[in-house]
């Protein structure tokens, strides 16, 4: 990577610390009663789609990922519904490793599985706006001789 590349990363990260921190105050100014304990299901709604918003529109702007020599709009559609796809399994993996971990299985499903949802936008999306749904490129990244 050279310095250009990076600095673009460090600033596309700083503005995801920067909307973490403004959907933790900003819905107070517009919701009564909102804070961050009292009403955490509603804040990790806010922050899942905000964070995930911002994210998608960062990569489209800064143009990372990789590009793909098919342009069809058949082909971005199915690309789209592939990378829905492994957000969803990845939320339920998730889920499931929370649960082995000892969250409630039945009390909290709920807020469990928005939690899976908040850890999937941080992790699973990032990868999957630069990766895409390419398996072999995932393997390859995350693979010990990759």
């Amino acid at each position: 990577m050279n310095q250009g590349e990076l600095r673009r990363l460090l600033a596309a990260n700083l503005l995801l610390v920067f909307a973490v921190i403004l959907t933790a105050l900003a819905p107070a100014f517009f919701w009564d009663g909102f804070t961050v304990l009292g009403t955490h299901l509603a804040w990790l709604c806010v922050c899942s789609v905000g964070v995930g918003t911002l994210s998608v529109i960062l990569h489209l702007a800064l143009k990372t990922g990789l590009s793909s020599k098919r342009s069809s709009v058949t082909h971005k559609i199915s690309r789209f519904l592939k990378c829905c796809m492994y957000f969803f399994m990845s939320c339920i993996l998730f889920h499931a490793i929370i649960v082995l971990y000892g969250a409630p299985l039945i009390e909290s499903v709920t807020e469990t599985f928005l939690f899976a949802v908040l850890l999937s936008t941080f992790t699973t999306l990032q990868c999957l706006c630069i990766l895409g749904p390419n398996i072999q490129a995932w393997m390859r990244v995350f693979s010990k001789n990759g």
